[in-house]
């Protein structure tokens, strides 16, 4: 049986101040295209499904053509009030900044999150894409996150992309403030923590480490 994997994107394409914004393009395509030379299924969800919205500044150098299959299938994701966890073996947030205006706050999103990490399986996520994690509680009342190692786009990181005036709070001090043991490696740093189901990539130089342990996860499931 092929390994199921959903992936989830930003529907969100502006910032505070209308600045433009969406899924940061590599993050996605890199990840989507080791996970189906791994063989596996990929659906591709978002918040609002439809088409899902790519920040101009990931497709400067051709990456359109790059990755015509996976630009093709963010023309039409699926809604997340349409998929179940039951039908999948792991779930990968990739970043952009888009992820933290609609992430956070997506009650379908974190009751997911919550199903995937409650029933063992993989919940990865990479640069922005954790933003899915901040709010996101068990069963207990205790954030996903507290104790867990993780790492994500570092504070530094986005005051050096002067981003840091646009999002709504800063992703490492959040995840701190939510208890978890944030791991930063220095900018721009391929870098992926594990820590058991839970695998995080600090920025989009660490998309396809982040794919590797996911999909590592995976085969060693068996």
């Amino acid at each position: 049986m092929a390994k199921k994997v959903l992936m989830v994107v930003t529907s969100a394409d502006k910032m505070t101040d209308g600045h433009p914004t969406g899924l940061w393009l590599s993050e996605f395509a890199e990840p989507y295209t080791e996970f189906k030379q791994a063989g596996y299924e990929v659906t591709v969800a978002s918040p609002r499904g439809g088409q899902a919205p790519i920040d101009d500044r990931s497709v400067q150098n051709g990456e359109l053509s790059q990755w015509a299959e996976a630009v093709e299938i963010l023309k039409q994701t699926v809604p997340l009030s349409r998929v179940s966890a039951s039908d999948f073996d792991a779930i990968f947030l990739p970043g952009g900044h888009g992820t933290m205006f609609d992430f956070p706050d997506s009650a379908e999103l974190q009751a997911l999150i919550r199903t995937f990490a409650e029933s063992g399986k993989v919940v990865a996520a990479v640069c922005h894409g954790p933003a899915g994690l901040v709010n996101v509680r068990l069963s207990n009342g205790d954030p996903l996150v507290k104790g867990k190692r993780v790492t994500a786009f570092t504070d530094e990181e986005e005051r050096a992309v002067e981003l840091d005036d646009k999002v709504p709070f800063m992703l490492e001090t959040r995840l701190r403030e939510m208890g978890a043991q944030f791991v930063a490696q220095p900018m721009w740093s391929d870098h992926v923590e594990q820590d058991g189901h839970l695998i995080t990539g600090q920025n989009p130089q660490s998309g396809i480490s982040a794919a590797k342990a996911v999909i590592k996860a995976l085969e060693g499931a068996h």
